[in-house]
């Protein structure tokens, strides 16, 4: 039961041979979905902070 290091070597440049990538397209339409996804996010998030904010102004009447 030994290592060998040039099996190894080999086993793994054929399971590299095997992995597939996505186009320059796909990449793109990938990023830019994610990008909206993040900013959309962040909208809700900083809709959620204002409100809780408001609240918590009317409730305890201090902040700005």
């Amino acid at each position: 039961m030994t290592f060998n290091l040039v099996k190894f070597a080999r086993d793994v440049r054929a399971e590299a041979g095997k992995t597939t990538w996505p186009s320059r397209k796909e990449t793109l339409q990938t990023t830019g979905l994610v990008l909206a996804m993040v900013f959309v996010t962040a909208m809700f998030f900083l809709a959620v902070d204002q409100i809780i904010g408001a609240g918590m102004r009317l409730l305890f009447g201090v902040g700005s």
